[in-house]
């Protein structure tokens, strides 16, 4: 009698972003960055046990998409993304890291890759996963995952719209207005450049929000402050200043 070997399709997320995303932020809540069993990682994500189908699916779902890390045989940590994408107060570096989630399973960066100004119909692109060995009904739910993760991590949007031009602008506008009235102090903090290795982000390209300080006489000083910024940068910047206002009693 012959064996009829069962076809399995490409690995795949089998969860959308979003909610791989939200069960990596609980586990996270439980266990910080620390590694820690597989069967405790499961319980965080709200399963009875790791030995079960549903849950070593999840499990490699967030794999995938970068969210969770394995230090050690046996264990699993949260990656330092998903600690940056939760406590950063810039919506331009949160969006970026849903992007690199988005593309950190090898078929959804070759999905986004093919299809790079937007996406097709549903039926095409169940034709393209069968194509490439997918079983047709795991066709049909690898797709409807992937498109609810474009859709989370708005890529599409993100491209046509431009948010630092328009940043870049109103700063302009608002350093000419006050210029205006009052001569103006241009202050730049030497800070220890960032590495960013999974953003894909020169120290060039990296982007900075800009504070302004009052001075006496109607004058500005503008601090000029990395998107992502450490406790460590703090301790930094604050000698710095220590230092110029020594400088200033001498």
């Amino acid at each position: 009698m012959a064996v009829v070997m069962r076809k399995k399709s490409p690995r795949s997320p089998s969860m959308p972003l979003n909610e791989a995303l939200d069960r990596a932020l609980k586990v996270y809540d439980q266990e910080r960055l620390h590694p820690a069993p597989v069967e405790v990682i499961a319980g965080a994500m709200g399963y009875k046990s790791a030995n079960n189908g549903s849950a070593l699916s999840a499990i490699a779902s967030l794999r995938y998409y970068g969210l969770l890390e394995r230090p050690k045989e046996g264990c699993l940590a949260v990656t330092k993304n998903v600690e940056l994408y939760k406590f950063t107060p810039s919506e331009t570096t949160r969006s970026e890291l849903l992007i690199e989630f988005l593309k950190s399973p090898p078929l959804y960066a070759e999905l986004i890759e093919q299809y790079s100004s937007s996406l097709p119909s549903d039926a095409t692109l169940i034709y393209e996963l069968i194509q490439r060995g997918f079983i047709p009904s795991a066709a049909e739910s690898a797709v409807s995952c992937f498109k609810q993760s474009v859709q989370f991590a708005a890529y599409f949007e993100r491209k046509t719209a431009s948010p630092k031009a328009s940043l870049e602008d109103d700063l302009d506008e608002m350093e000419n207005s006050v210029a205006a009235v009052a001569p103006s102090v241009q202050v730049e903090v030497p800070i220890a450049p960032l590495t960013k290795p999974n953003l894909h982000v020169s120290a060039e390209e990296e982007e900075f929000d800009r504070y302004p300080v009052r001075l006496p006489g109607g004058r500005k000083a503008w601090l000029l402050i990395p998107t992502i910024f450490y406790e460590a940068d703090k301790t930094r910047l604050k000698a710095q200043i220590d230092l110029l206002l020594t400088e200033d009693d001498e």
